[in-house]
């Protein structure tokens, strides 16, 4: 009797305790599953508040002057004008402007991403005196802000005469600090022993460069020339100081034709500022699966 008792208490114990764990697991489940929609319902309140200005540009594209203006201001608009496009469009040379916004930001893509490539190969893989602390001078130039170098670089733009030229757009901004970095990290994680086997069997420097390095730096490199060019289509600073009439006035430029000196037409700025969205929209649709792939791939570890 004695023993079977004992044993219908171990098991009672065991039922017990299996209770117990069902029961803490149950809760750490339902723990997970409210903490993951709590996580869920903060980003989506992030996100709406990222993107409310952009709907609200959108939404105030299709409104009319005095609903635009009016207290309190509505959400949707009672009428759905499109011809604010149409108005916009033609009331700006709207089309040179895009094109040279285009032009503008594809040339400065370019040159930036391989002169940030070439230093970044230098920087990464060569061997020379003080090159640690030429990077890190270089580095810190990205602590110097904008408009301190902006009179200078008007000066010598000025005595160049490329005051209002395409070369004064662009030559002043092909040279990239951040690009440099972005890309030498990434090179420092390819193998040194690909480069080594290369030189080994007669590949020069360059040689090296072009069919190994660059070949698998191909997501870090298409993410930098993505973010140059995003930043170089929304660049209003230096295109304000350096251009002057509509042959190189690029779209960033190109918007404050409808910011009068008595009036401003909002309906119309709305609508121009809605279209010239709609190329780097485009462009980020047709790269989105380089730029995450660059995103998850490019490290900022290295030796």
């Amino acid at each position: 009797m004695s023993e079977s008792r004992t044993f219908y208490q171990h098991h009672e114990q065991a039922v017990s305790s299996r209770h117990t764990l069902d029961y803490r697991s149950r809760l750490r489940a339902l723990s997970t599953i409210i903490h993951s929609l709590l996580l869920y319902v903060l980003l989506i309140l992030f996100a709406l508040l990222t993107l409310f200005p952009i709907l609200w540009m959108l939404l105030a594209s299709f409104k009319s002057p005095t609903e635009l203006s009016a207290i309190p201001p509505t959400i949707l608009p009672q009428v759905w004008r499109w011809q604010n496009f149409f108005e916009a469009w033609q009331s700006a040379p709207f089309s040179r402007y895009l094109l040279n916004s285009f032009f503008i930001a594809c040339a400065i893509m370019v040159l930036e991403t391989a002169t940030s490539a070439l230093a970044a190969y230098a920087f990464a893989r060569l061997r020379f005196p003080g090159r640690d602390i030429i990077f890190l001078a270089y580095l810190g130039t990205l602590m110097i802000p904008q408009q301190v170098t902006l009179v200078p670089r008007f000066i010598i733009i000025r005595d160049l005469g490329w005051i209002d030229s395409y070369q004064g757009l662009i030559l002043p901004q092909v040279f990239s600090a951040f690009g440099t970095f972005l890309l030498r990290q990434f090179f420092l994680t390819i193998p040194f022993e690909l480069e080594d086997a290369a030189r080994i069997d007669g590949a020069s420097r360059f040689k090296v460069f072009t069919t190994i390095i660059l070949p698998l730096s191909t997501p870090a490199i298409a993410t930098l020339a993505i973010f140059i060019f995003f930043y170089q289509w929304n660049n209003l600073l230096w295109p304000l100081v350096i251009s002057n009439t509509i042959d190189t006035r690029p779209v960033a430029v190109g918007l404050r034709f409808f910011l009068g000196e008595y009036a401003n037409e909002w309906h119309l700025l709305m609508a121009a500022s809605t279209l010239a969205t709609i190329p780097p929209i485009i462009l980020y649709i047709f790269t989105q699966r380089w730029f995450v792939r660059g995103i998850t791939l490019t490290g900022f570890g290295g030796r």
